[in-house]
C-alpha cells in the first residue's frame, strides 16, 4: 500500500458515524485525518497554533450542539486562517442557501449529504492543493521577513535607496557617507537577501 499523502484533512462533526465514514473514506484514498465530536474541541487542539506549516483542509457539519459549524468558520476568518485551512462545509438540505453565504465569505465549497464520496474526496484533494500554494507562499513571505530582520539600520536606509533606482553616488550624498561604503552596504543587502540585481531586489520585496 501507498503511503500516506503528507497532508491533514480535520472532520468535525457531532455524528460519531459521520465521523468514521468520512475518515475511512479518506483513508481509501492515502488521506489522513483528525476527528473532533464539536467545534470547541477542534480550536482548543489549533489554539494558540501558527498558520499551518502542510497542506490542510477542515471538513465542517454546519449544525452541532453548542458552537456551530458557522460561529467556527467565523473565528477562523478572524484569525486569517481560512486560506490556508480551506473549509468544506457539510450540509442538509435546509442549511444549502446559508453554505452558499459561506462559500461567498471565504468557505472553499460545501457538499450536501447525502453527498457522492467521489465527489467530496476530489474538493478534498482541491482544497488541499489550494492550501498548499497558501502554505508555501506564506512560508516564502516568512523566510523574507526573517532575511529583512537581519539587515542593519544603514543596509535598510541603503536598500530603500536602491530599490528607489538612485545610483551610488547619489545614495552616498544622500546618507553622508562615501560611496566605497554605500557599495559595502549594497553588497552586503544583496548578499543577506540573497539577490543579484536592485531589479530583483525590489521583485522580492512585493511578496512581503
Amino acid at each position: 500500500m501507498q503511503p500516506a499523502i503528507d497532508a491533514s484533512v480535520y472532520i468535525v462533526d457531532d455524528d460519531a458515524s459521520v465521523r468514521e465514514a468520512l475518515a475511512w473514506l479518506l483513508r481509501s484514498r492515502r488521506l489522513g485525518s483528525q476527528v473532533f465530536e464539536s467545534a470547541e474541541a477542534f480550536l482548543e487542539q489549533i489554539e494558540g497554533a501558527r498558520l499551518p506549516t502542510r497542506p490542510a483542509c477542515l471538513l465542517l457539519d454546519v449544525r452541532m450542539p453548542g458552537m456551530s459549524g458557522l460561529a467556527l468558520f467565523e473565528r477562523l476568518v478572524e484569525r486569517s486562517l481560512h486560506q490556508a485551512l480551506p473549509v468544506i462545509f457539510l450540509t442538509g438540505h435546509a442549511d444549502v442557501p446559508t453554505a452558499v453565504s459561506m462559500v461567498k465569505r471565504g468557505a472553499f465549497d460545501f457538499c450536501e449529504k447525502p453527498f457522492s464520496d467521489n465527489a467530496l474526496v476530489d474538493r478534498v484533494e482541491q482544497a488541499l492543493a489550494h492550501s498548499a500554494t497558501v502554505v508555501q507562499a506564506q512560508q516564502v513571505r516568512e523566510r523574507l521577513r526573517q532575511r529583512l530582520a537581519e539587515l542593519t539600520e544603514r543596509e535598510r536606509a541603503v536598500m530603500q535607496l536602491v530599490i528607489e533606482g538612485l545610483p551610488n553616488k547619489r545614495i552616498a550624498d544622500q546618507l553622508d557617507i562615501s560611496v566605497r561604503t554605500v557599495e559595502v552596504h549594497r553588497a552586503r543587502v544583496f548578499d543577506k537577501m540573497e539577490v543579484k540585481s536592485a531589479v530583483e531586489l525590489a521583485n522580492l520585496l512585493r511578496e512581503v
